[in-house]
């Protein structure tokens, strides 16, 4: 009997061998028919993207005896006809995201700036510090869409050396501002004629819309620069003073309505009060007539704070031909009575050239004579 139980126990455990054995078997035959399924698709596929880039190439050589065999004709054709679904598996790219709006307050800005016109700063020393500046001096950011398209104008006349350091402190501080900008410098042709700031302004609105669609303009003067990059050169709701508190005025305000220097104005403002004069010839009070326009027109001024709206003036002597006005506080009491006929629906001017610099738009006009 115990003989009888070992055995029957020695062949149920061979039986369970074997199909151990066979199932083992089974899988190494079914993982080695997939591996040789896989290896001859990727073969085919290689081939087959092969043939693609030779036909796209023109590679695809002849026969020796100038014409192509039937097969290979036959094969191409196919080949041909699976070319577009191939190909765009090979050239699929996920799409490009759009770029979303730049922040309301640039994470790059870095606050107070030191400012110093001690050592002399050369176009070419610009140029090589600002890269991404395009001719005309235009910039927008690249990861992001800039809030606003700002056209920033310069009224100009012989003052070479100042617009040298404007442009060597305003291009990086612009950059940092993720600005959509331009730089428009209005040159009043050389000649005898007295200056007129307000007038080039006018011009200069004029000129950069025919350039681009820019919706906020600055107004500054070549001599004037921002001690601190959050000082940000856009439009707001109301017309922006940007020069708050300059090194002239002992970093002061000098009154309340004042509006010279360095300010910011929407499209929509600026068309609100017809623009800037163009009878203020000389030095002097166009800057109170803006003023006096703003305000009849319901519109305050708004500024940053003292200390972030510092400014630097380049010290310089009178320049000629740009004396007082004398007639400006009469024309400043009559503002409402003339604001409405003279402006930008009575501006004239001829432009006499255009230049496309690396770093700024030279606007050459004549503005005539009073």
């Amino acid at each position: 009997v115990k003989m009888a139980t070992d055995f029957s126990l020695i062949h149920r455990t061979c039986k369970l061998v074997v199909l151990l054995c066979f199932l083992h078997i089974s899988v190494t035959v079914f993982f080695y028919v997939r591996t040789l399924d896989i290896r001859f698709s990727f073969v085919q596929n290689q081939q087959s993207h092969s043939n693609l880039t030779r036909l796209r190439h023109g590679l695809v050589p002849a026969s020796s005896s100038g014409t192509e065999p039937k097969e290979t004709a036959t094969r191409r054709r196919q080949e041909v006809k699976r070319q577009p679904t191939e190909l765009g598996q090979n050239t699929t790219e996920e799409p490009v995201k759009p770029l979303q709006k730049c922040p309301e307050t640039s994470p790059l800005l870095v606050g107070p700036l030191r400012v110093e016109f001690n050592i002399p700063v050369s176009l070419e020393q610009i140029k090589r510090d600002n890269p991404n500046i395009l001719p005309g001096g235009r910039f927008r950011p690249k990861d992001c869409v800039a809030l606003q398209k700002v056209a920033v104008i310069i009224p100009f006349r012989k003052r070479d050396e100042h617009l040298k350091f404007w442009l060597y402190y305003l291009h990086p501080v612009l950059q940092r501002q993720q600005l959509d900008y331009g730089v428009y410098v209005i040159n009043q042709q050389d000649g005898d004629e007295v200056f007129n700031r307000a007038k080039l302004l006018n011009v200069g609105y004029m000129e950069a819309l025919k350039e681009y669609d820019y919706d906020c303009f600055v107004f500054s003067d070549v001599d004037l620069i921002p001690m601190d990059d959050r000082n940000t050169y856009r439009c707001f709701s109301q017309p922006r003073h940007l020069s708050v508190s300059m090194d002239k005025f002992g970093f002061r305000l000098p009154y309340n309505q004042y509006f010279g220097g360095v300010s910011s104005m929407s499209k929509e403002q600026y068309l609100k009060i017809n623009g800037f004069p163009n009878n203020y010839w000389g030095w002097g009070g166009e800057d109170d007539d803006i003023y006096n326009r703003l305000a009849s027109k319901g519109m305050s001024i708004s500024r940053a704070s003292g200390e972030v709206g510092k400014c630097r003036m380049i010290r310089h002597n009178r320049d000629k031909k740009n004396e007082p006005n004398p007639q400006r506080f009469d024309r400043i009491a009559h503002t409402r009575e003339t604001m409405h006929k003279d402006g930008i629906n009575s501006l004239t001017y001829s432009l006499v050239r255009v230049e496309k610099l690396d770093l700024f738009t030279k606007i050459t006009v004549d503005v005539g004579k009073p």
